[in-house]
């Protein structure tokens, strides 16, 4: 059995409402799973490998449930548009390229280079509808020691002609080979990612859901982001009693088919009550809503009524893969919809997005998200002493003022499954 122990200034969500933390303590590993955390380290451990880190900060590795990596090179352009504008003159020219396997090698390294120096440590990811360009950012994820689930992206309507698969079969085929080719993979799954509804036909909608249940596989997607994508939805699907339903007619909403979709922005409360029955897990992405001038997701409501929330950066909507921006604009966003929207939804707070960031997305792959016992031993060690102070601060003082001033720190050491990664 392989054991060792971190030591450092210990930070974690314990619930909702509730963060734990411990100055100087210990979390200890036992075969890639936490065995949990102590002021100081038991006499049955006195004689293990532990690596101390001094003052710095020991967090749970940080979810990203919704990220576009081939849309990593042009962050932080084009936020003067709306989503379906946006995709059209950004998105989609810009994945087109993504079937030269060049590009796409040179432009996932330096997307992959940046995730791994970032304090995230799971990502549920969409590639593109390229095949090949998708299983070498899956393999790379893999060998960066990275987690999570990737997704080759299914299109065939309503699509440029270098994205648009040929056929509901052919884009299934396609998958299917896909989905067998990453079979040798262990940390970085594959997740079924038909792209929204205005892309996806029925016939291919049917035979995604054929391949979910054949391969019992998760679903990412997107869900009533922007007011026009929800009307050409009920264009394209009028027998659908709403957005989700348009999913859930396939199979592909939750229940035993694992589901995260994207932003929920303006879901009624018929799509809320399906969600919730079944079980389906919220990227809440309010960096990506507020650039595209989407809205402000109602993410308080979702939490209040035991749904399934976790944060995304949603890249390249989103302009940073820092799942420590994502909190700090979920906490803002919030304090607008508090004060401009609905004044019975308070904002919410450090405390809560810090969980929505760990432990509420972390439940998307079991037991991740973490430090107690029994989790994955997904941790990140963090440098914070560029954010200088003049008076003493707290370790919990020190996690709020990460979460606003992220770029004055650095990831010293990321552990994920038990493995260092760097």
């Amino acid at each position: 059995m392989e054991r060792f122990a971190i030591r450092g200034q210990i930070c974690y969500s314990e619930s909702q409402k509730k963060i734990r933390t411990m100055e100087r303590g210990y979390v200890v590993c036992e075969d890639g799973k936490s065995a949990g955390v102590f002021e100081t380290l038991p006499e049955a451990w006195s004689g293990i490998p532990c690596y101390d880190y001094g003052d710095r900060l020991i967090i749970p590795g940080l979810i990203d449930l919704h990220v576009h990596a081939p849309q990593y090179p042009f962050r932080g352009l084009g936020m003067d548009q709306e989503l379906i504008d946006w995709l059209n003159t950004h998105t989609f020219p810009e994945e087109e390229k993504y079937g030269d396997l060049a590009y796409a090698q040179k432009a996932y390294a330096i997307f992959l280079d940046d995730l791994l120096h970032s304090a995230t440590t799971r990502a549920c990811v969409f590639g593109t509808c390229h095949k090949d360009a998708t299983l070498w950012l899956m393999e790379q994820m893999e060998a960066e020691g990275l987690a999570g689930y990737v997704g080759k992206v299914n299109m065939d309507r309503n699509s440029p002609a270098g994205l648009c698969e040929e056929s509901p079969e052919a884009s299934a085929e396609a998958t299917e080979s896909w989905i067998l080719a990453s079979a040798g993979l262990s940390n970085v799954r594959p997740i079924l990612t038909p792209r929204f509804i205005p892309t996806c036909s029925d016939e291919l909608m049917e035979r995604l859901s054929a391949l979910q249940k054949q391969y019992d596989l998760p679903v990412q997607s997107h869900l009533s982001e922007n007011l026009s994508e929800i009307d050409w939805v009920r264009q394209l699907q009028p027998e659908a009693s709403c957005y989700g339903d348009a999913y859930r007619m396939h199979g592909l909403f939750g229940g035993s088919c694992p589901t995260i979709m994207a932003h929920c922005v303006y879901s009624g409360e018929e799509e809320i009550r399906m969600m919730k029955e079944q079980g389906v897990f919220i990227a809440h992405c309010p960096e990506s809503n507020t650039n595209l001038a989407s809205g402000i997701a109602p993410a308080r409501k979702y939490m209040e009524l035991g749904m399934q929330v976790g944060l995304g950066t949603d890249v390249a909507a989103g302009s940073s893969l820092s799942m420590f921006r994502a909190m700090a604009m979920a906490v803002q966003c919030s304090k607008l919809r508090w004060r401009l929207v609905d004044q019975s939804q308070a904002p919410l707070t450090a405390t809560e997005v810090f969980y929505l960031a760990t432990k509420g997305g972390g439940a998307f792959f079991g037991k991740a998200g973490s430090l107690e016992e029994g989790y994955e031993f997904d941790a990140v060690v963090i440098d914070d002493r560029k954010i200088r102070h003049a008076r003493p601060v707290s370790v919990r003082e020190r996690l709020e003022r990460l979460i606003y001033l992220d770029g004055d720190a650095s990831v010293d050491a990321k552990y994920i499954k038990g493995k260092q990664v760097i």
